[in-house]
């Protein structure tokens, strides 16, 4: 939300009602949806309010007429990860450690500089490949080979 200023109103601080249809501020202030827009790959959900004249909060949220928010339509989603890492901060570092190691793996077998293939689609299929490599090889070392051809054969 906004420019996210020196003690400026965070859109952290925002409430999205059950309908979706209208933001609560701090202050008691209701921001209205606008329209949605598309940007990218992202659809955008915009909010604004035109009350930021009458608002006591208004030295704190923006130096403009109206305040304009925008929201990612899964952003609630971002959101309650947040939350869940807030609540449990080590998760996080576990997750560092089982994740970490993988692709630290991965970028030692590609020569850790760069991919090979250009434009998205190669590179996403270079990127699986070597995932499957990777995975094929714990599976290798966790079970070995006669039980992996046994698996496969049944």
């Amino acid at each position: 939300m906004g420019h996210g200023g020196e003690g400026k109103v965070r859109q952290a601080r925002l409430r999205l009602s059950a309908s979706g249809g209208r933001l609560s501020l701090p202050g008691r202030r209701v921001v209205g949806y606008h329209f949605t827009t598309v940007d990218g790959d992202r659809t955008i959900r915009r909010y604004w309010t035109t009350a930021c004249e009458r608002c006591h909060l208004k030295t704190r949220c923006t130096k403009a007429k109206h305040r304009v928010i925008s929201r990612w339509e899964h952003e609630h989603v971002m959101e309650a990860a947040q939350k869940r890492l807030d609540e449990n901060p080590q998760a996080m570092r576990v997750r560092r450690e089982t994740v970490e190691h993988p692709f630290g793996t991965l970028k030692m077998r590609m020569g850790a500089t760069h991919f090979l293939m250009k434009r998205l689609p190669k590179v996403a299929t270079e990127m699986a490949l070597s995932v499957l490599a990777y995975n094929l090889t714990r599976v290798l070392n966790i079970i070995g080979v006669k039980p992996l051809i046994a698996a496969m054969g049944a």
